[in-house]
Parts: structure tokens; sequence; C-alpha cells
């Protein structure tokens, strides 16, 4: 039995990885929390495959909800393989759009940084302990190399911190525990599908396979990852952005 959570599992890049290991073979927790009957619908969606499947439910910006989420998910099958840190708070379609710099920092920060930090620390001691496990954080391509603009001040310092955190982690755990980071490019998950002209022709000019990649190809890496086929792998960011050199 193989036993993976994927944290921001209600949509985009969390729903595809979930339905992708599942498919692999893998039984799921699903994590949500804004969308919390996505979540659920989920979890029932992997059990009609005939896997095993939980929801969980767990506000990311509060560090005691994140720590509750770490032993919940660790007691339902009592230990886990593959822990896959997925989540991110939206800044540019949700309710935060319109909050000042100031605000969405915050928000990145406890969201995608903490979390990450706290729920990955508390779990790979757990894998440690059972003599095995593998960790996925969620980067992005462009942090290692800037973006313009607020969206690349932000996402630039706090996914380059989650990378750093996890390079660090993966010594830290070894040679019990795996960690390693996927950085997507232009992936087409909310924003994509509503983004003005401009940027949907800056993503084809910035992208040498010159298309938007889908959540299917970073689950596609994310699975690729957790398998015994990358098991002499850690310490890594995969770059998953149609060849872009910036």
């Amino acid at each position: 039995m193989k036993r993976a959570i994927v944290v921001g599992a209600s949509s985009g890049i969390g729903r595809a990885t979930a339905l992708k290991l599942a498919s692999a073979g893998w039984d799921i927790i699903t994590h949500g929390f804004h969308k919390a009957q996505a979540t659920q619908d989920l979890a029932a969606q992997i059990r009609a495959q005939g896997r095993k499947s939980h929801a969980l439910i767990a506000d990311l910006s509060q560090p005691d909800s994140v720590v509750k989420l770490v032993s919940d998910a660790w007691g339902i099958w009592d230990g886990l393989d593959a822990w896959l840190h997925l989540a991110g708070a939206d800044i540019l379609t949700g309710n935060a759009r319109n909050a000042s710099f100031d605000q969405k920092l915050q928000i990145l920060w406890s969201v995608d940084v903490q979390s990450t930090i706290t729920a990955c620390r508390d779990v790979g001691q757990r894998m440690v302990g059972q003599g095995h496990g593998s960790i996925i954080t969620v980067g992005w391509d462009q942090a290692e190399t800037g973006m313009e603009g607020d969206s690349g001040e932000l996402f630039g310092a706090t996914k380059a911190a989650v990378m750093a955190f996890s390079r660090s982690l993966a010594l830290s755990l070894a040679p019990h525990v795996r960690v390693n980071n996927v950085a997507p490019g232009w992936i087409k998950t909310a924003w994509g599908d509503t983004a003005p002209t401009l940027w949907q022709e800056r993503v084809i000019r910035e992208t040498p396979l010159g298309c938007w990649g889908l959540p299917e190809d970073i689950a596609g890496a994310c699975q690729f990852l957790v398998s015994e086929d990358a098991r002499f792998l850690t310490g890594q960011t995969l770059r998953v952005n149609g060849g872009a050199i910036r």
C-alpha cells in the first residue's frame, strides 16, 4: 500500500496530482480549506476508482491547524509514504487580489512558506522514525531569475524561500527521507484561464514549447518524484516549464 496526502488538492495542480497518484495505485488523503466541498468530492471520486481516500479540512494560515493536519493525516493509516505540499494562496484571482502589497506578502508567507516549513519538518521527523518517505514542495521557475512587478517580487521572495528550505531539509532528513521541489513555469490554472491577451502572448513567447503547461504536467512530475524511479534524487528542484531559460 502506498499512502500519500496532497495538501492543496481541491483544484488545479493539487487536484490533478491527487488523481494522478490514485490512478497509479496510491491511497490519497485530500486536503483543502476554502473549497471544502470540492475536497470532499475529490476524495469520493478517488474512492469510486477503488482506492482509499479521506478528506481533511485545515486552514494553512494558522500554525495550530497545520500541526493538527500533520497529526490527523499521519494517524489515518498510521503513517504516510509521501507528503506533497502543493497548496498556495491565491492572490491573483481570489479575495486577496485587491489587497495591498504588504497584505499579500503576509498571506503568501503564512500559507506558502510557514505552513510548508511547519508541516514538512514535522512529517519529515515522523518519516525518519518509520525509516522512509518522500516530501514534495512547490516553488516557481522564475524565483531564481526574477520577474518584474509586484507579483514577481512577492512570488520570487516566498517561493525562493520554499526552494531553499527544501534543499536544506533534504540534507537534514537524508538518507531515509527524500525531499524534492517542483518549480512550475506558466501553468494554466485559474489565473491562466482569464489572463489578458498580453499575458497569453508573453507565455507563448517565453516558453520554447510554445504553449501553456497544464496541471497534469506538474502532476506527472510529482508522481515521478515520489516513485522508486526517483530513489536517487533528493534536494533537487525540477523546473517544469516547457524549456524556458530566463
